[in-house]
This record gives structure tokens, C-alpha cells and sequence, in this order.
């Protein structure tokens, strides 16, 4: 069948938009449990195609691929009522990265960009790697 034929359909489509991306996290984040949810009224979220060489830097990464997302912040148990106005909690999540890994593992990519997302929102509560497993397991069931 030729490319011309009425029915022919490239192999692939485009991949996910960063709007696509941001969309499958909002789904994401109106599944977080009720109790966590109601405390992450106002972290901002966003999408980026690739994270920057300084964030990059500061993180101590060598490869911008490595890193699908991340929480920049004040997490919740280091405030203090006496702390001074601060910039806005905001998670931000790589796209390209995101994708690369979603082509390298198969995972499914609304699973994927959850999975991303709540290890960053889990940043934001201070969680322990324990924490944030469990509540990958929770919003499994």
C-alpha cells in the first residue's frame, strides 16, 4: 500500500506534547489520595522538554536524559511559621527524558508520567523512599 492510498497510516504518530504530558499528570494528580492532595493545593506544575545544564549542575547529574522530573522547593516538614516569603513550590517534569524512558522500557506512559510525578510530589512531603513506594502502591490498588 502506498503512501498516497486513503487508508495508509504511518507505523507511528507524534510523540506526546509536553500539553500531553501536563494533561496525564493533572489525571494523575486528581488521584493522589485525599489526604495528601488537599496539602498540594498550589505546587505548580510544568513541563519542560529538557532540564537546564544549571539545574543539571546543581543536582550533580552528568546526563540530561537521567532525569524525568523534579521537586524545587521548601518540602513540607522543613517550614517553619516564622519563614519568610519564598518563591512557589513547582514540580517540573521532563518531557524528552520522560519519553525516552517510556520508548527504552515499555511502560505504559500515563503509569510512567504518574510514577514520575508522585516521586516529586512525595519530594514535597519529605517522604523516604519507603514512603514513596508505598504510596506508588497505594494509588495501584
Amino acid at each position: 500500500m502506498s503512501a498516497t492510498h486513503p487508508s495508509f497510516r504511518p507505523p507511528f504518530g507524534a510523540p506526546p506534547t509536553a500539553d500531553d504530558i501536563a494533561d496525564l499528570a493533572e489525571r494523575a494528580l486528581e488521584a493522589i489520595p485525599a489526604r495528601l492532595a488537599k496539602h498540594i493545593q498550589g505546587v505548580g506544575i510544568t513541563v519542560e522538554d529538557m532540564p537546564d545544564e544549571e539545574t543539571l549542575e546543581e543536582l550533580g547529574i552528568e546526563s540530561a536524559w537521567e532525569l524525568t522530573g523534579m521537586y524545587a522547593g521548601t518540602p513540607l516538614p522543613q517550614r517553619s511559621v516564622e519563614d519568610i516569603a519564598r518563591q512557589p513550590d513547582m514540580i517540573f517534569l521532563y518531557r524528552e527524558p520522560i519519553l525516552l524512558e517510556w520508548i527504552e522500557t515499555g511502560e505504559d506512559l500515563d503509569r510512567l508520567v504518574r510514577n514520575v510525578l508522585i516521586h516529586e510530589v512525595a519530594h514535597h512531603f519529605g517522604f523516604s523512599d519507603a514512603e514513596i513506594e508505598a504510596l506508588e502502591a497505594e494509588m495501584d490498588d
